[in-house]
């Protein structure tokens, strides 16, 4: 494939404004921070788990996207772009916390269970219930459990993202499910 046709793998909804967020427009500025605080804050808040604290990083990574526009080559999605930078702050603002990760041992990953359930209004009853369980997870298991489950990332990348090993961010993930799941039961939303 030819350099050129590489850029026209990447749709990019807002390639427009980014080009004139490029070129100094602050309403073009204000239009993508419109378009995507929202989705991004919640990025932030299911990392760092309050919400001011997302609130601030959410407004340091559109500083810094903004400062940092005109390098931005549109390689990617404006949108991947950010969320990248809000993933690097969020998990700063955590090593700021002097937030410690345990290597767990594979014994530890035993006898997760999965649970099915029948209709919506379980299921929407149940979505508020795990998202609470899960502000009550111990920080390393929360933002691995989010990085891999709502963020998309795999071992690999939360490895070094986080700089842990792929096993180090495994194991977190595990023991987070293990934990949530325990919580669930106390909680008699899971069997």
């Amino acid at each position: 494939m030819k350099a050129e046709n590489l850029e026209s793998v990447y749709i990019d909804r807002h390639y427009d404004l980014v080009v004139e967020c490029k070129r100094g427009s602050k309403k073009a500025c204000f239009e993508l921070y419109r378009l995507y605080s929202k989705a991004m804050l919640n990025i932030a808040f299911r990392i760092v788990g309050s919400v001011d604290e997302a609130e601030d990083v959410l407004q340091e990574a559109f500083l810094d996207a903004f400062n940092r526009i005109k390098d931005f080559r549109q390689e990617t999605t404006f949108g991947l772009w950010l969320k990248q930078i809000v993933v690097h702050r969020s998990i700063n603002l955590l090593r700021k916390r002097r937030l410690e990760f345990v290597e767990l041992d594979d014994e530890h990953t035993d006898g997760i269970a999965e649970e099915e359930v029948e209709d919506d209004e379980e299921v929407q009853y149940k979505v508020v219930q795990v998202k609470e369980a899960i502000k009550e997870l111990p920080e390393g298991y929360r933002v691995v459990l989010s990085l891999y489950l709502l963020e998309g990332y795999d071992h690999e990348e939360i490895g070094q993202i986080l700089d842990i090993s792929e096993n180090t961010s495994r194991t977190q993930f595990l023991r987070a499910k293990r934990k949530l799941n325990e919580i669930l039961i106390k909680r008699g939303i899971t069997s």
